[in-house]
This record gives C-alpha cells, structure tokens and sequence, in this order.
C-alpha cells in the first residue's frame, strides 16, 4: 500500500519502550522514513530534587530505547538508527527538531495530565503554522476518555459499575498489541549532522541516588523480568496483595507510568486467566487506574479541588503545630509503627506499599486533620511510581472527598490495620529496627507496654522512638465532627 507520507517523527514521553507502541505504529505505517525522539524537559525536571529515582528510571529507559531501536532498525537492514535526545522546554525543542527533520507529521501518544494537554496544544498550533500534522494515539490505558460511559453518556463517577461496563466492552481487539515490527523497514538512520549520544545524569543537572541499590532498573528488559516474575505467583495476587512484609505486588507500578511495558500486554496477561482470582483482581487494580484517568480527563478541577465540591468546606487543621504534625509524619515520627514504617519506605526506596499508601493517607487526613492536599504532594515528590491521575484518585479516596471515596466516617485505625496486615511486625521491624526486640503482639503499640517490658526491648518511648503524636479515639471523634459540619449530617454512633 502506498504511504501517504514522505517522512515524520515520533516523539515518546511515558512510553518508553519500542514494542507494542501505537504512535510508533501509525508513524512506521504511515511514513516512508521515520525518526523517533525523546526530550529532557525543562519545565519538568527544573522544579524536582536534585536526587529524583525517576530521573535515573528515565535516563535508564531512554538509553534501553535507543539500543532497541538501533536494534530494531539492523533487523531490517537498517544501520545507524538512533533514538535523538534533546534537552530543553518540551514544546520548543519538538518543534525545531521537525524543522529540522523537514517532516510532514509528528506523532505521539494521549498524555492527559494537565501540563502535558497545554504543551500539547502549543506543539499542535506550532506545527500547523509551518504545515506540520501532530497526530496523538491511546496507549496509556485500555480504555480512555470517552471510551467508557453511562447510558445517559456521562462519565461514571462510581468503580463498580465502570468496572461491569469495561469488562463487558473488553475484547481481543482492545488487548491486541500493535505489529511495530512489520513495518519497521520505515525507521531511519541518524542524519549525519546530528550527534548521537546520550547526556549523563550529572549534564541533565542531577546526582546518583539510591537506585542501583533498590535493584530497581528502567527499560523493557527489566520490566518483562518483573512480569515473569509476577505471573509466577499471579495466582496468589488476591491473598497476598495485602501485606506488606509478603512479596505479593507486581512492582511494576514503575515501568506502566513511564511505558516500558504495554498496558495491553499485562491486561492480556490477566484477562486470559479467568480461573485465577489473583489474576482476576490484578485486573481489576488496572481498571482502576483507567477509572481515574477518565476522572482526570473529565473532571480536571480534581487537580488542587475535592472531587465533591462540598468537601473544600472541610476546614483541616492549620498553624504552626499542623506543620509539626506534617513533618513527623513525613519522617516517620507519629509513634504508629505501621504508619511511620510506611514513611520509612517510601523515604528509602521511593516505594510505598499500596495498603501502606491507604493506610498513611488515612492517618494524615483523619488523625492528624491536615489536608490531604499536603500529603498528596509529599507522594507525588517521593513516589517513583508516581502518576498524577492515580495519585490524586488515592488521596481523594482516603480523604473521602473524590468519586466512589470511602464514606468520609470510615476512619482506619492505624493499630488495627497493623495488626491485620503486618500480623508478626516483620514489615515494622524491617524499617524500624529499634523496635526489632519487641514481641509480636507488643510492636503494634509499644505505648501500651509497661516499662520493664519496654526495657526487656531495650526501648524507652521519647528516646528510642517516640510516642504517639496523638490519640486515635480522639482524633477519631474530631475527624467526625468536620467531616459531619460539612456534610450537615450527624456522625454514626461508635
């Protein structure tokens, strides 16, 4: 078939991978030569900490992507494809680099984040004034945008029936992966003038973390390793999931948000197994994750407002000892073990548990009374997982202000959940080793211990740990009544 197009330019952001790509598919199909480009954007990396995890994650996945495209391109008698890599403002840089190119198109994938859709539409209007298409596919999600919506054609704003209405409309055709390879003989080699290469961590302005020592590695390889992994105990996923001392995740939270593995390929991998529970709850975390995404879409004032407009009434607590309760929380000084364990490993690794991030959301909004606002940031700078859409969707959850929220009454108590999911403190000792010495039933609450069975532990609460910041039961109450103010509604009994 003749193709419409003498040349274009594929442009990867959370996509980072070069199977199973639907931009690079419809470039490669539509294109007689096509070249592909990653940028280091400014705008993004300038606010972030010098140390980011996912700095590091991107450069690895970006340096992975060049080599599979070189690699891609040999297999089709094709030498010196390389993928370019600038370093700038986002928008500019695409722009000129089209210029450069003299292509006809550039093509990418839906980024539905607010800065993302603004950057976009500059890049559209940009390339139209020189005569240049911006053509943008789904890829990150199974089903986007308006894809999946009520009978009276509104967004849902509730899971269970999203969930019934995308299972029912899932079929093979929205799984299959896009065939990049059969029309890979459209890539083309590097122009001679431009430089090949990749920056360093140091040239992008940034220092070595922790990462290399977390075993936590970017690019396609290390993302179908994690699958292998998983698919090996996908079985137990629905018993496992919930503790945070068992190995029962993916971990591949990491590699879906910046796209070294396909969405398609991993709800693939779970709707084919419909004997297996784990298999099928697995699935039903990543129809979640297209849930919030089609709530951001929809309904963007969630970024910086409560789903439910009535909750920015929540008057949370303020003043200098709310910015002491943040920090502690923070740095893991609540005196909850389970919570200030949690921060521990989000601190340390990046990572954090997702019971774990249920669990400390909960304790910030509903014992501390600060806005779930506050913690929503902390996550978003800490998390390498870290996605906009499901980020803000998980505050919203557990501060009880967002769609299909649990019932802002619902308040978790930090003890009970410890002793549930961390049932034999394995997860508390891992990461507050100074309580490593206490029993089993003692490490949930070391408050409630007598002195010499602290001493027997080698612990004095205030010295080796500290003691609770506050008191749930009281807290519990307060919480109750601010949620009731706003909702004009007395709290339940209990």
């Amino acid at each position: 078939m003749e193709k419409s197009l003498a040349s274009a330019l594929v442009w990867f952001r959370r996509d980072l991978r070069s199977s199973d790509h639907a931009a690079l598919f419809h470039a490669l199909k539509a294109a007689r030569e096509v070249w592909c480009a990653f940028v280091f954007d400014r705008e993004i990396l300038d606010p972030l900490p010098r140390a980011d995890r996912r700095v590091e994650f991107i450069l690895q996945s970006v340096e992975a992507l060049d080599a599979e495209l070189a690699e891609l391109g040999q297999r089709q008698g094709t030498h010196g494809v390389r993928l370019i890599v600038r370093q700038g403002k986002g928008s500019d840089e695409i722009v000129a680099l089209a210029n450069e190119l003299h292509v006809q198109a550039v093509y990418a994938n839906h980024d539905d984040d607010p800065y993302a859709l603004a950057r976009d539409a500059a890049v559209r209007g940009a390339l139209a004034d020189r005569g240049v298409a911006l053509h943008t596919s789904k890829d990150h999600v199974v089903f986007e945008r308006g894809e999946i919506l009520t009978g009276s054609g509104k967004p849902y704003s509730v899971f269970t029936p999203y969930r019934t209405a995308w299972l029912k409309k899932l079929d093979d055709f929205y799984l299959k992966a896009y065939p990049v390879e059969r029309h890979a003989a459209a890539l083309a080699a590097l122009p001679a003038e431009m430089p090949a290469g990749m920056p360093s961590l140091a040239a992008l302005g940034f220092v070595a973390t922790n990462l290399a020592n977390l075993k936590v590695h970017g690019g396609s390889a290390a993302a179908e390793l994690l699958l292998a992994d998983f698919l090996g105990r996908i079985d137990a996923y629905d018993s496992a999931r919930d503790f945070p001392a068992v190995k029962g995740p993916s971990y591949l939270g990491v590699h879906l948000r910046f796209g070294t593995i396909s969405i398609r390929r991993l709800a693939r991998e779970a709707a084919t197994r419909p004997a297996s529970d784990g298999a099928r709850v697995w699935l039903s975390e990543l129809v979640w994750r297209d849930f919030y995404q089609q709530i951001l879409h929809h309904l963007p004032h969630v970024v910086g407002h409560s789903c439910k407009p009535e909750y920015d009434k929540v008057r949370f607590e303020h003043g200098r000892h709310a910015d002491e309760s943040f920090a502690a929380w923070c740095e893991g000084r609540t005196g909850y073990p389970l919570v200030d364990a949690a921060m521990a490993q989000i601190n340390q690794t990046g990572w954090m548990h997702n019971r774990l991030r249920m669990v400390a959301a909960s304790f910030l909004v509903k014992d501390l009374g600060l806005d779930w606002r506050r913690g929503e940031a902390y996550f978003a700078e800490h998390l390498i997982d870290y996605d906009l859409a499901s980020n803000n969707g998980g505050w919203q959850w557990a501060a009880s202000t967002g769609c299909d929220a649990q019932p802002w009454f619902r308040i978790f108590n930090p003890v009970t959940q410890s002793r549930r999911f961390d049932p034999h403190g394995r997860f508390i000792r891992r990461y507050l080793p100074q309580l490593s010495r206490l029993g089993d039933e003692q490490i949930h609450a070391p408050w409630e211990l007598g002195p010499i069975e602290l001493e027997a532990a080698g612990v004095m609460l205030g010295r080796d740990y500290p003691r609770p910041i506050v008191d749930h039961a009281e807290a519990r109450e307060k919480t109750l009544a601010r949620y009731a103010a706003v909702r004009k509604a007395k709290p339940p009994p209990g």
